[in-house]
């Protein structure tokens, strides 16, 4: 059991350590990556275990080999990765109790987000689209809001979260709007903390 274990702990300190080379290169989509003799000498680990590492990274979508010509980094800007490792991480029964809490944090994250990355004509935007009946949905809010952030990956894993967590799309209605264009108003004005408060409100009724 030991050997094991250490086994797999290895395996994701290579890939750990070939995901930070890729950065400290500053390799783009469509580079070559060094051959597996270059990475087991920098790296200091042997081959094998470079190969299988190789070999993982290549199965989830993030490089591709080349007959002939090499190891490329794909481009994953779709983030592919999500969605394969949601649907084995997700069949687990006891995380998809935390799934309802892991939806409602990153919307909490979202909100803070956005006050770094929009300026209030967005949010303004957002609440007319509100008050004029354009957003009937609570999910369809939240999708909207996550959206504001910019963050594709973050928008990525908030779908596939509140998927697993509703299979039947966008069943709860907004009932009423006032809270949720209260919300947009404080972080229009800035006032990231008090949004926050409303939310957890929002969540509690």
């Amino acid at each position: 059991m030991g050997s094991g274990s250490n086994k797999t702990k290895l395996y994701l300190e290579i890939v750990d350590k070939i995901r930070q080379m890729i950065v400290r290169d500053g390799l783009l989509p469509g580079d070559k990556l060094p051959s597996e003799r270059e990475l087991s000498e920098r790296l200091q680990v042997g081959r094998s275990s470079v190969r299988e590492a190789l070999r993982a990274l290549e199965l989830l979508g993030l490089i591709e080999t080349r007959r002939g010509e090499g190891t490329f980094l794909r481009d994953v800007r779709n983030h592919q990765l999500v969605e394969i490792l949601g649907g084995f991480i997700l069949q687990d029964e006891h995380i998809k109790k935390d799934l309802l809490e892991t939806k409602q944090l990153i919307e909490k994250d979202a909100i803070r987000l956005i006050q770094s990355k929009k300026g209030a004509d967005f949010l303004m935007e957002f609440q007319e689209k509100l008050q004029n009946d354009r957003i009937y949905y609570k999910d369809v809010f939240y999708f909207h809001l996550v959206k504001l952030t910019d963050n594709e990956l973050l928008m990525k894993i908030w779908l596939l979260v509140k998927d697993y967590v509703c299979k039947k799309a966008y069943t709860q209605k907004i009932e009423n709007k006032e809270p949720y264009i209260k919300l947009l108003k404080l972080l229009e004005k800035g006032h990231t903390e008090k949004a926050l408060e409303v939310y957890d409100i929002l969540q509690r009724s």
